[in-house]
């Protein structure tokens, strides 16, 4: 009897110490090896170059046009993205929103070209109708995606929690610049 409850603790350790082997062994990635797809910029990537500066313009004039204060946002902000924004430099901006201080994030996106902004104005209207895409804004989310040349602008709000009257007009004026990509609510 003893020689078989031996044989139990024996087995017991074996198991258990290859299920820890098995633990160890599984967080043993080669780091090294290659990556596939464009890797993601640093959230403080920054968007340079004429189609941001003309993308922060037209961002800055329509909101201006509709008395709304717009500022660089020392905030760091990035909403949900399909792989080609996630992997694109960005411009945060912020409109003054006094009650919803936390909200009315703009992001400016700059792309290689026009058609490379086109097709992820596409795939970011494709994601946001996904099931990753939608579990990351709440049901009834207006996402605003407008393309102004090789720039992809951004913005999202959730009217039923809105808590400053001016957040439908920052919808409106960005809606006035380039190119509308519609999301399907």
């Amino acid at each position: 009897m003893a020689a078989r409850l031996i044989g139990r603790v024996r087995r017991r350790i074996l198991a258990g110490a290859l299920a820890t082997a098995a633990v160890a062994l599984s967080g043993c990635a080669n780091l090294d090896a290659p990556q596939s797809g464009a890797p993601a910029t640093p959230v403080g990537s920054p968007a340079v170059g004429p189609a941001a500066t003309a993308a922060r313009a037209a961002v800055f004039e329509a909101l201006g046009q509709s008395n709304l204060i717009v500022a660089d946002s020392a905030t760091p902000f990035r909403p949900p993205e399909a792989a080609p924004l996630a992997a694109a430099p960005r411009n945060v901006y912020q409109v003054t929103l006094p009650r919803d201080p936390d909200e009315g994030f703009v992001v400016v996106y700059a792309l290689p070209s026009e058609a490379a902004a086109s097709a992820a104005a596409e795939a970011q209207r494709d994601y946001l109708a996904s099931g990753p895409g939608r579990v990351q804004s709440p049901p009834g989310t207006d996402h605003v995606i407008q393309q102004l040349g090789p720039a992809l602008i951004v913005y999202e709000w959730l009217p039923a929690d809105a808590q400053d009257p001016n957040a439908p007009r920052v919808a409106e004026a960005l809606r006035t610049i380039g190119t509308p990509f519609v999301v399907a609510p």
